[in-house]
């Protein structure tokens, strides 16, 4: 026994001109569910009507408070573009111009050539090399 069905086939009888309720029973019976917002739009539209027995309207209700109620994730708040180090970039330059096949420091070029965010660490293992490659 399908309650929804009846609800709707009643539904559309009752009001044959209405968009919304044509609408509904039509994805009823295409996609064979109804999201919350929309059987909460029937239930609200549906006793209205006196067509309808209380025990309909409460299994209706019943469909209503099972289904999940879905919210939207609150904004993220995304980090804010660091600004570009120039020194760091001397930095890099200079020790790629004395070696420039050393993989780590070809990567952090890269990072900072692309406007990726330098971490702390790597930044202080820019330093490093600084200290040992260009005494």
């Amino acid at each position: 026994m399908d309650i929804l069905l009846d609800i709707l086939s009643e539904m559309v009888k009752e009001y044959p001109g209405s968009n919304f309720v044509n609408s509904l029973h039509q994805q009823y019976c295409n996609r064979g569910g109804l999201s919350k917002k929309q059987l909460e739009g029937l239930y609200s539209k549906a006793s209205k009507t006196e067509r309808f027995s209380q025990s309909k309207l409460a299994t209706l209700e019943a469909i209503i408070k099972k289904k999940p109620t879905r919210e939207r994730a609150a904004a993220t708040i995304t980090a804010t573009l660091s600004t570009r180090d120039a020194a760091l970039g001397k930095l890099i330059t200079a020790i790629l111009d004395k070696y420039p096949q050393h993989k780590r420091l070809v990567f952090l070029k890269s990072k900072f050539d692309n406007n990726e965010n330098i971490s702390a660490l790597e930044i202080s293992e820019i330093e490093k090399f600084t200290k040992l490659l260009l005494k």
